[in-house]
């Protein structure tokens, strides 16, 4: 019984090793569930890549990547006065994005490094334009490493991209008191790295970047469930927890993955047109009157759960002019990478 990402290993790798050539001064990020990848992993590629620098997105993802990697460790999420588990090393770079925690840090003893941020148009962290020479005067012996912007995803900004918000904070930065020449970015596009590069050829510009690294080429990944169970079913039948009639005759099949894997599991769609808020209508309805469609493959098609899945296994229905699969055979799944949990991770 197993849930399993697959990894054609030679192509993935030369997609990394490609980014990785293309794009001077890339922090890989390495977060939450390592993008389905686990983060012990990408450490670990990270190492073979050669990167000075990774991130990571909270201090208790630190030792984990201290010890796995054996360059610098920064952390995305800003330092604050009340964490329980921040981690002081030497290879560990702390983000700054209050003012009154700057100060509070620059008491703590021994060789502590940073990087400030600014609050961008996320308005998720980061301090005010106006607020940077008060953080400055507050550094004390804080080792500062670089500035850092996090900006929103380019293709939804509604703006035609981040080039002129992280050309207006380079150009903050340049004004300021900061003792750094290094800008850390997020979500800036080939074409506006290289943009913002000829602009401020005094900056270095060290671009943050998780999802086009990790899942860049997914055709280097699949995902296979096994199927643990066939049954056949009349139409009328009622099956599972819920004892939902079927629709048809047919077959259900019992299949590998479920919630704690992070099947049936969805982050919430941001639907900007009338027509994607039409789409986002229609399958409501649909799965209030008991239908959804599983991530899971069968016979060439997408199909529906028979009933919500389970915690370890999905309940799936498959009408009876579909081809069903054995027992033991797997199928292939499409998954939200950053959500997905696997029972095994293989490189092939």
């Amino acid at each position: 019984m197993a849930f399993e990402l697959h990894v054609d290993a030679d192509r993935w790798r030369r997609g990394l090793r490609a980014v990785v050539d293309a794009t001077p001064g890339i922090v890989p990020v390495i977060k939450g569930n390592g993008y389905g990848l686990g983060r012990d992993l990408l450490a670990t590629e990270s190492k073979a890549l050669g990167v000075d620098t990774i991130a990571v997105g909270t201090y208790a993802e630190v030792p984990d990547a201290l010890a796995a990697f054996d360059g610098d460790v920064m952390v995305l999420t800003p330092w604050r006065p009340f964490s329980t588990d921040v981690v002081l090393d030497d290879r560990v770079i702390h983000t700054l994005g209050r003012v009154e925690d700057v100060a509070q840090l620059a008491a703590l003893k021994g060789t502590i490094r940073v990087v400030i941020e600014g609050e961008t148009s996320m308005a998720r962290h980061g301090l005010d334009r106006h607020e940077l020479a008060a953080a400055v005067a507050g550094l004390g012996e804080l080792q500062v490493e670089g500035f850092a912007i996090h900006l929103p995803l380019g293709s939804v900004s509604g703006r035609g991209g981040n080039l002129g918000e992280a050309e207006s904070w380079a150009a903050a930065l340049a004004a300021s008191q900061v003792e750094t020449t290094t800008l850390y970015v997020s979500h800036l596009n080939p074409d506006e790295l290289a943009n913002l590069r000829e602009r401020r050829p005094l900056l270095d510009i060290r671009p943050r970047i998780g999802t086009s690294l990790w899942l860049g080429d997914l055709g280097a990944l699949s995902v296979r469930a096994t199927v643990i169970d066939s049954h056949q079913v009349a139409r009328g039948e009622r099956v599972g927890y819920r004892q939902r009639a079927m629709p048809r005759d047919g077959h259900l099949l019992i299949i590998a993955g479920g919630t704690s894997h992070g099947i049936g599991l969805e982050a919430p769609k941001a639907s900007a047109g009338a027509v994607q808020r039409g789409m986002s209508l229609a399958r409501g309805g649909l799965e209030a009157a008991g239908f959804a469609l599983s991530p899971f493959t069968i016979d060439g098609k997408q199909r529906w759960f028979a009933e919500p899945p389970h915690m370890q296994a999905s309940m799936i229905f498959l009408p009876a002019s579909a081809r069903p699969p054995e027992v033991g055979d797997s199928v292939d799944a499409a998954v939200r990478f950053t959500t997905a949990t696997f029972d095994a991770v293989i490189l092939d």
